[in-house]
Parts: C-alpha cells; sequence; structure tokens
C-alpha cells in the first residue's frame, strides 16, 4: 500500500510534507525502523498520522480503540495527542509487531495510556461489548485484515459514544476499489463496505484522500 498520500506527485508530497509535517522524533525514529521491515507497507504515512492526531484533539478523545496495531506507528501518534488520562485499548495477534510497538510506547512514556489485548480483533470487540463498554468510546481506528472490515466496524459503531468519530483506514486501496476487473477478497471487501457506508444513514461520512484514503464516519444520535 502507498506510503505517501495517494494522487500527488513525489515533488508535490515533498512539499506537503516540508510545510506541514511536525512529526515528534520518536515518530520519526520508530518510522525509520519501520522502513526496514518486510511489512512496512502496513504503516500509516507520517501525514495520515499527524492527521489523527488532530481529530483526536479536536474532538477531546479520552477513551479509544484501535483495532490492527502492527509496530505501533498509529498507536503511538494517538497516545501523544492524548490527556494523561486518555487509554487506548488496542487489538492485534501478532506478539513479534506488537513487541516493537511495545519498546517505541515505553521510550515515548505513553505504555501506561495503551492496554493491548493480543487476540483476534473480533473476539476483543465482542469480549468489551460483553462487558459493558458499548458507547464509552471515543474515537476508533481501524487498520487491520480487510476481510473482517464490515465486522470491525459494525462493532466500533456499538462501542463509540454518539458524537464518536470512527476512522477506517486503506478504504481507496491503492485505487483497487475502483478496478471492476479487481475482484480479490480484499478489494472486494472493502468495496462493498465503502459501498455500505454511502448509505448508512447511522453515520455522517467523509472519505478523505490521504495516505491510501481515510473514512471518517461519525455516529449520530
Amino acid at each position: 500500500m502507498p506510503k505517501q498520500s495517494i494522487g500527488l506527485d513525489t515533488q508535490v508530497y515533498n512539499y506537503l510534507l516540508s510545510v506541514s509535517l511536525r512529526e515528534p522524533e520518536i515518530l520519526l525514529k520508530l518510522r525509520q525502523e519501520t522502513a526496514s521491515h518486510p511489512r512496512s507497507g502496513m504503516q500509516i504515512s507520517p501525514e495520515q498520522g499527524q492527521f489523527m492526531r488532530l481529530l483526536v484533539q479536536l474532538i477531546g478523545a479520552k477513551k479509544t480503540l484501535e483495532v490492527g496495531v502492527f509496530t505501533g506507528y498509529s498507536s503511538l501518534s494517538v497516545a501523544l495527542a492524548l490527556p494523561a488520562d486518555g487509554k487506548i485499548i488496542a487489538a492485534d495477534v501478532s506478539e513479534e509487531f506488537t513487541a516493537i510497538a511495545r519498546r517505541y510506547w515505553q521510550e515515548a512514556g505513553v505504555a501506561d495510556k495503551i492496554d493491548l489485548r493480543l487476540a483476534p480483533a473480533l473476539e476483543t470487540l465482542d469480549h468489551l461489548l460483553a462487558t459493558g463498554q458499548a458507547e464509552t468510546f471515543h474515537f476508533a481506528f481501524i487498520d487491520a485484515d480487510k476481510e473482517n472490515y464490515d465486522g470491525y466496524y459494525e462493532r466500533s459503531l456499538q462501542l463509540v459514544r454518539p458524537g464518536g468519530l470512527i476512522a477506517i483506514d486503506n478504504v481507496l486501496w491503492s485505487g483497487q476499489v475502483a478496478q471492476e476487473q479487481n475482484q480479490d477478497e480484499s478489494t472486494q471487501a472493502i468495496r462493498a463496505l465503502n459501498e455500505k457506508l454511502h448509505h448508512d444513514e447511522r453515520i455522517t461520512l467523509s472519505l478523505v484522500p490521504i495516505a491510501d484514503g481515510l473514512t471518517l464516519a461519525i455516529k449520530r444520535p
């Protein structure tokens, strides 16, 4: 997946970063380490991380949810924007990938803000619902296996409060969603969710062409 905002050539993208990116040193360090990872394309772009920090501050979020952690760039971005008593419940299945994340959370001094749940994310979300945490989250970020995106969305919609914000990553999928001949499972799953959200009256919707496409959905009262 693209490591920069889709549709921007390198010259314009580099200019965008030069006049707007304010990336804390710890995030830059993590991004540089992840760049050598065999699956580095799973990491969000720095401008998206900054945008998410702005969103979290804008809505005054304190309790947030993350589905898909990888090496921790997005969770660290959000944690740095949360107040001292802010919390993230982060769901992932990889001990290997999240070991990198844990190291950087600790170095950044935000490890106490992040509750990592190593289990299939649907199980984690179902457990949160079963333990009475519906409508208690202010923000949710979904960036995991695309085949389960609809399930993650439906559960996140139950978990966020009215007025809460859900952000869904990779919704443009390198442009593959617009290519009708592309019928692989991941592309079909993203395409189906995009079409569903377009008509979902439970939310206020915007699809932002930042990085690989970021859907923003506010839960209506």
